[in-house]
């Protein structure tokens, strides 16, 4: 058996995370790691406490036919990078690698041009993480250095970056 490199390792960690996902539309799986320590594992799903969209049977994006990418604050849930976030220290996420997966919830096939939204590419740098990997098929991935992000910022057009 031919021994699977670290980053697919932890890309196939974040794709089992992400089968906790309650998400009709899209499944996502989430995991920071720091120094080859997972510090935090997140997926996509409603706010504790609240009905899930599995539960429910529908989502209210996709009834009301919203492409992806737009009008995120119609979501029932909270994504995978911020889920991961919210349950890890910014001590520990300092210099870290946020690995994702994402698959569509019906055909489960990889989402095509994975990326995260405006507001988790904001949690990411506030957070301290300073790479994320992007599952693309089962051995490809793409790989962002998050400082590019904060100096490539087309919500900042006209701006000086302080």
């Amino acid at each position: 058996m031919e021994r699977i490199d670290k980053i697919n390792y932890y890309l196939d960690i974040a794709e089992t995370v992400l089968e906790r996902s309650t998400c009709i539309r899209r499944c996502w799986g989430a995991i920071i790691v720091k120094n080859d320590f997972i510090v935090s594992t997140g997926f996509n799903g409603a706010p504790r406490g609240r009905a899930n969209c599995v539960d429910l049977g529908y989502c209210v994006r996709e009834s009301l036919k919203i492409p992806s990418g737009e009008r995120y604050e119609l979501c029932r849930s909270v994504h995978a990078e911020a889920n991961a976030i919210i349950s890890a220290s910014r001590h520990d996420m300092l210099d870290s690698t946020l690995y994702m997966v994402g698959v569509d919830a019906k055909t489960r096939e990889y989402v095509k041009n994975p990326t995260s939204c405006a507001m988790c590419r904001r949690m990411i740098i506030n957070a301290g993480i300073s790479k994320v990997v992007v599952r693309i098929d089962k051995t490809k991935y793409d790989v962002v250095n998050v400082r590019d992000w904060v100096f490539n910022d087309d919500s900042m057009a006209g701006e000086e970056h302080v």
